[in-house]
């Protein structure tokens, strides 16, 4: 069974804790399953708002009930591990177990370096790993432990053609593929998301209980043949290059594409 959920930015003119809280209450409220946000404490245009997206996860889980909710994906290795802990499984607990925790190696260089942190790809993937084993065993340590049990669902993220996010990815809950060929504007052919799920498949053995995430627009015609190859999350994409946020409040209002 697919479920569907809105995916928005932490950004621009979504840099607004308040905005959104309101479209993920509104979702809730319109039947979709699921609300996840970005992770950035910077932007490519360095004049735009950039909301901090734990406390505004925080807001969402206080004024919602149903929906599961999420950052995709935190950038684990500029953070401290003990902290995302913390806050982590105090989100699990305000929510009462809907929590889904992503983690990446994050999309700019410029949140590791321009705080003084090394951006090396390598040094951030082994920092994740890292993070990663330290993350679950702080979640079963530090008191009170997450509702979730044996732990919060962990989704990590790749990027087809490239293997080794996917094979972190096996190691843990859920995998979130983006494609080096294809994206925002290209949305990727069922054929090759399927070539990710036959991989994925490949590296655990089995799927069952495995989630496997994918954002995009539903108006671009793949979503059947998605499923088809195994998809178990969608997520609509919603941003500034789409409509803004009047664009956005409309495709939550029609609900999910189901």
């Amino acid at each position: 069974m697919v479920r569907y959920a809105i995916g928005l930015p932490n950004v621009g003119e979504f840099a607004d804790p308040a905005l959104l809280t309101e479209l993920a209450v509104t979702a809730e409220e319109h039947g979709w399953d699921g609300v996840y946000l970005w992770d950035h404490l910077l932007y490519h245009d360095p004049a735009w708002p950039v909301a901090n997206p734990t406390v505004t996860l925080s807001a969402i889980a206080a004024r919602t009930h149903r929906v599961r909710l999420g950052i995709l994906m935190t950038a684990l290795p500029r953070r401290r591990v003990q902290t995302v802990a913390k806050e982590s499984a105090t989100l699990d607990r305000l929510s009462q177990g809907r929590l889904t925790f992503g983690a990446g190696l994050g999309s700019l260089d410029a949140e590791y370096t321009d705080f003084g942190e090394d951006a090396d790809l390598k040094a951030r993937a082994a920092k994740l790993d890292h993070g990663l084993d330290q993350l679950t065993r702080l979640w079963q340590r530090l008191h009170p432990t997450p509702v979730q049990q044996p732990r919060i669902p962990i989704w990590c993220p790749g990027r087809w053609p490239t293997r080794a996010g996917f094979r972190r990815a096996a190691r843990w809950d859920g995998a979130m593929p983006t494609f080096h060929e294809y994206g925002r504007d290209r949305p990727v052919p069922p054929s090759e998301f399927a070539r990710v799920v036959d991989y994925l498949a490949e590296q655990r053995g089995t799927l069952d209980g495995y989630d496997i995430a994918l954002e995009g627009r539903a108006t671009d015609g793949h979503l059947d043949a998605y499923t088809a190859a195994g998809l178990t999350w969608w997520i609509e994409a919603l941003g500034w290059w789409r409509g803004g946020i009047p664009d956005a409040r409309a495709t939550i209002t029609a609900g999910p594409p189901r």
